[in-house]
C-alpha cells in the first residue's frame, strides 16, 4: 500500500473494540487473572501490567514499527527517554561510545555526564567523517550515535559508510531519526540497527504531546526490551493516543512543512543580512548530495546565520516576530523561531563562524506571511543601529 494508505489504517483493531475506529484510551496499572494458573502465566499474556502496555500503546507501537521498518517498538515519555533507553540497552562499564558533535544537546549531556559516570568512555566526532569513522572505532567500541541533519548545524551524515564500519568491528549504531519523521529517512534501511523517535514533534504535530519510540532490528530488539522493561519507561495512554491521532495526518502535513521550509530558505538565502542558510534541501548547502541519495525529502526544520552587532539588535529581530514562536521544540503546527549557540557544545569540530545562528521551524501557516513576519524583524533589527 501507497505510504498514505497505511498511515490511515495502521493500528486500527476495530474488531477488537466493538466496532470503533480508533483504539480506546486504556488507564490501566492492574490487570485482574481469573485463576491461579492465568496468573502464574501473565508473562505469556499480552496485557499483564499497566507499564508493559495496552492495546492503545500497542497500536501506537504497532505504526512506529511500520513507519520505520522494524521488529518491533518501545514506547517511552520523551525522545530523550527513547536516547537514554537506546544508550542504556548497550552500555557495559569500559565500554567506549561515538556520538556526532553535531548532535541534540540533551544527547551530549548524557554522553558527557550521565554515561561516564558509569564507566563508560564517550568520545565526540566529526560529523561529515563518513567512512573514515573506522579510524575511531576501538575493540571495545559497543555504539555509534548518528543524528543526520545534525542539531542546529545541519550537517547530512553518511549512514550507510558509518554502519558498514560499525558492523565490521561489531559496534551498535543508533540514530535518531526525528527530523526524517520516518517517512523521509528509513536509517535501518541504510543500515543503522537502532532507531528513536521524539514523538513529540513531527509524529504528535500539535505541540501537545510529549512521547518517544525506540525501533530496533531483529538482532538488537530483545536489549532495548530488556533495559525498557527494567527501566520501568512507559508512555501515557492519552499520549499515545494523540501521537496516534497526529500520525495518521503526518502524510500529508510534511509536505507542506518542506514546501514553507523551503520557501523561507530560499527567501533567507537572498537577505543582505543572511551569511548563511544551513537547509540540506538546497543545492549549495554541503551535504545536499547526501540528502539527495538518503533522503525523500524535507521538514521544515533549518538554520540560518546573519548578521547581528548586538544583544539590543537580536531582541528587536525576535521580539518582532507575531508568527514565529520563541520557544523550545519543533515539528508541530505552529511556526517557531530560536537563537542558538552551536560553538557553546562542540568539542571535536569547532564552530568557527562568528555571526548570529538560528533554528527555524517552518510551520503550515502561509508563507507570504511569514515572509512578510521576516521582513519586519529585519527592519526593526536595522532600526537599533
Amino acid at each position: 500500500m501507497n505510504v498514505d494508505t497505511w498511515l490511515t489504517h495502521v493500528g486500527l483493531h476495530p474488531e477488537e473494540n466493538c466496532g470503533i475506529v480508533n483504539p480506546p484510551v486504556y488507564h490501566a496499572s492492574t490487570v485482574l487473572y481469573d485463576s491461579l494458573d492465568a496468573f502464574e502465566g501473565k508473562h505469556s499474556v499480552k496485557v499483564s501490567y499497566g507499564r508493559n502496555g495496552t492495546p492503545t500503546t500497542f497500536a501506537l507501537e504497532e505504526a512506529f514499527t511500520k513507519l520505520e521498518g522494524g521488529a518491533g517498538t518501545v514506547l517511552v515519555p520523551s525522545g530523550l527517554a527513547a536516547i537514554t533507553t537506546a544508550l542504556l540497552a548497550f552500555a557495559r562499564a569500559g565500554s567506549h561510545m561515538l556520538f556526532s558533535d553535531s548532535v541534540y544537546g540533551p544527547t551530549r549531556r548524557v554522553a558527557s555526564r550521565f554515561l561516564t559516570r558509569l564507566g563508560v568512555e564517550t568520545e565526540f566526532y566529526d560529523p561529515r567523517i563518513g567512512a573514515r569513522i573506522a579510524e575511531r572505532i576501538r575493540e571495545n567500541t559497543a555504539l555509534v550515535f548518528v543524528e543526520s541533519p545534525g542539531s542546529l548545524t545541519f550537517e547530512v551524515q553518511d549512514l550507510p559508510a558509518i554502519s558498514a564500519a560499525a558492523r565490521k568491528r561489531g559496534a551498535t549504531v543508533v540514530a535518531d531519526n526525528t527530523w526524517g519523521a520516518g517517512l523521509l529517512y528509513k536509517p535501518l534501511a541504510l543500515g543503522a540497527d537502532v532507531v528513536v523517535h521524539a514523538g513529540t514533534k513531527y509524529v504528535s504535530g500539535h505541540a501537545d504531546v510529549m512521547a518517544g519510540a525506540v525501533i530496533s532490528s531483529h538482532e538488537t530488539l530483545p536489549a532495548v526490551r530488556r533495559a525498557w522493561q527494567d527501566l520501568g519507561q512507559t508512555l501515557g495512554p492519552d499520549d499515545a493516543y494523540l501521537a496516534l491521532r497526529g500520525l495518521r495526518t503526518l502524510g500529508v502535513r510534511l509536505p507542506r512543512h518542506q514546501e514553507n521550509g523551503l520557501a523561507l530558505a530560499r527567501w533567507l538565502n537572498d537577505r543582505p543580512e543572511v551569511t548563511r542558510v544551513m537547509h540540506p534541501a538546497l543545492p549549495d548547502d554541503p551535504g545536499h548530495e547526501l540528502w539527495q541519495r538518503d533522503f525523500a525529502g524535507a521538514c521544515g526544520l533549518f538554520g540560518f546565520l546573519m548578521d547581528c552587532p548586538n544583544r539590543e539588535a537580536l531582541a528587536a529581530f525576535l521580539d518582532a516576530l507575531t508568527l514565529f514562536g520563541l520557544g523550545d521544540s519543533w515539528g508541530g503546527y505552529e511556526s517557531l523561531l530560536v537563537p542558538t549557540w552551536p560553538e557553546r557544545i562542540r568539542s571535536a569540530t569547532p564552530w568557527e563562524s562568528e555571526k548570529q545562528s538560528i533554528r527555524v521551524h517552518a510551520g503550515l501557516e502561509d508563507p507570504e506571511d511569514l515572509i512578510a513576519n521576516l521582513e519586519e524583524g529585519f527592519r526593526r533589527m536595522h532600526a537599533t543601529r
